[in-house]
C-alpha cells in the first residue's frame, strides 16, 4: 500500500461551510483512503542556521493509502479548499 500525506494550504479564494468539511470528511472515510489527518496552528521551525523559513500558507494535513493514486486525486476534486479556489499538495511517502 502506498502511503501519502496531503498538505492543505490555506489559500482558497473563499470560505468553506463547517457542512462543507463534514461532508468531505464523511465521503474520505468513506471512501477507505483516508487514515487521519489536523490542522496546523503556530508552527516553528528548529533549524541550526537560517536557511528554512516556517510556512503560514500550510494549514492542516491529511493522510491517505491507496495503490491507486488516481482515486485519491478523483476524491480531492470535492475537498472543500480546492472548491473554493485554494490548493493542496499530494506528496507520496518515501517506502521503508
Amino acid at each position: 500500500m502506498t502511503q501519502y500525506i496531503l498538505l492543505i494550504h490555506g489559500n482558497a479564494k473563499s470560505a468553506s461551510s463547517q457542512d462543507e468539511w463534514n461532508s468531505f470528511f464523511k465521503v474520505a472515510r468513506e471512501s477507505g483512503l483516508f487514515i487521519g489527518g489536523s490542522g496546523i496552528e503556530d508552527a516553528r521551525i528548529i533549524i541550526g542556521d537560517t536557511s528554512a523559513k516556517p510556512s503560514d500558507q500550510i494549514v492542516g494535513y491529511m493522510r491517505f493509502d491507496s495503490e491507486d493514486k488516481q482515486k485519491i486525486l478523483d476524491l480531492l476534486q470535492k475537498h472543500p479548499i480546492v472548491v473554493h479556489g485554494g490548493s493542496v499538495e499530494l506528496c507520496e511517502m518515501a517506502r521503508e
